[in-house]
């Protein structure tokens, strides 16, 4: 188990902390490209314990400035589009999405004192249905090119949904294979649900990679074959995995940190192959209102029905596996004291993450980018980033099991 001071040194995340520092070196989703219209009001947002306010300009591009004015405070989520920037209502202030301030219409003729200001900005990127930001220092890198950014709209869903509890122990969720077996089980259910409650003490194997961490997990199946899930961490606070759209495709959860005991968890879903139906897959996800928080949550017991309990769902919160986790990961509390844990060998990628993280924020602290900073465009490119799921022949090695070659030989899919 983690000590205090490195529990700490993993969840806290506001400006001047090490996870903080270590957070602000890759792009992180500051909002959904629908929240932010063409035309629509600047969206006030918290992002890494800071508050920052988004905004389209004249030309459409988005900005992200210090939510409170240079001049006396004043919220800039008020303000007008116009003029080539945002301009505050209190003074009239205007500032362009790097932050100059172009205007300052109340001061005496000839004044440059506006050439004096800069407003906090960071730089923003539209891509995959979301808006990225960048709140390092020095020069951004590149927005690495995941399968499921650079594919076209239809073949890719996304959104996102709030999480009141830090975002390390939902993230953690990702990398606990053991978990299928229980919290998601939904009794009579065919498939690879059964094959997770057949055999709920799974084999998990890692290997280390440039972007993070593959977790195999690894399952008795009929006729000597085994069942074999790959799930992947990949720095600094997301996964993906098998789920969604089914066969070629696979489902990724970024957990974003609004400040250290919330975080919003963008999800999308990625289908190689075809067109997804996003209205089905709308419809298999949680109920949400229209600020993306959900129908059930902590404070109505997550709608937890007792009698769906006993003949439907291990857990009776219905089938959406959104809320399942929210239970869970919630329910340590908003920030979760690991030192009182009592971890087993079946939390082996758990641990492994951690102490992955914790080097990371060494990295960051010696001067050095952490790991899966992606600067050269010709490595801006991840063909091992596999998600896959099927069953292996007796025999096989289940660390070959996602290469092209072998894929070919169980009839498996490409992620």
């Amino acid at each position: 188990m983690p000590t205090q001071q490195e529990n700490e040194l993993l969840t806290r995340i506001g400006p001047g902390t090490p996870a903080g520092a270590l957070m602000r070196r890759y792009w992180q989703p500051a909002a959904l490209a629908e929240e932010l219209p063409p035309g629509g009001p600047p969206l006030p947002i918290r992002l890494l314990g800071e508050d920052l306010v988004l905004f389209r300009d004249d030309q459409n591009q988005p900005g992200l400035l210090g939510i409170h004015c240079a001049h006396r405070g004043a919220d800039l989520s008020y303000g007008r589009l116009e003029d080539g920037g945002l301009r505050c209502i209190y003074h009239g202030w205007l500032y362009d999405r790097t932050g100059r301030c172009l205007e300052q219409p109340g001061e005496p003729a000839g004044s440059i004192f506006y050439q004096r200001i800069h407003q906090t900005a960071y730089p923003c990127r539209e891509v995959g249905g979301v808006i990225f930001a960048y709140l390092g220092p020095g020069e951004p890198p590149l927005v690495p090119a995941y399968a499921f950014l650079m594919a076209p709209d239809d073949y890719r869903f996304v959104t996102k949904l709030f999480s009141a509890c830090n975002y390390l122990q939902a993230n953690e969720g990702n990398f606990d294979p053991v978990h299928l077996s229980f919290l998601h089980r939904i009794f009579e259910a065919g498939g690879s649900n059964r094959l997770m409650a057949g055999d709920v003490a799974p084999q998990i194997d890692l290997e280390i990679t440039e972007w993070g961490m593959r977790i195999y997990a690894i399952r008795d199946a009929d006729a000597g074959a085994r069942y074999a899930r790959i799930t992947n961490m990949v720095y600094p606070n997301w996964a993906c995995f098998v789920g969604g759209p089914g066969r070629g495709g696979y489902s990724v959860n970024w957990h974003v940190p609004i400040d250290d005991t919330h975080h919003w968890k963008y999800t999308f879903v990625w289908q190689r192959t075809k067109p997804l139906d996003k209205r089905a897959i709308a419809r298999g996800r949680a109920d949400a209102d229209a600020s993306y928080h959900p129908a059930r949550h902590k404070a109505n017991r997550y709608l937890q029905d007792r009698e769906e309990q006993k003949t439907k769902s291990f857990i009776g919160m219905g089938n959406a596996f959104q809320i399942h986790d929210l239970c869970a990961t919630e329910g340590p509390g908003p920030i979760q004291d690991r030192t009182a844990e009592h971890l087993t060998h079946q939390d082996i990628a758990i641990v492994t993450a951690r102490n992955l993280m914790l080097k990371a924020i060494r990295d960051v602290q010696e001067g050095r980018d952490p790991p899966h900073v992606v600067r050269d465009p010709a490595k801006n490119q991840f063909p091992d980033l596999v998600v896959q799921s099927g069953l292996v022949p007796a025999g096989m090695d289940h660390r070959v099991f996602w290469k092209p070659e072998s894929r070919a030989l169980v009839g498996a899919a490409p992620d």
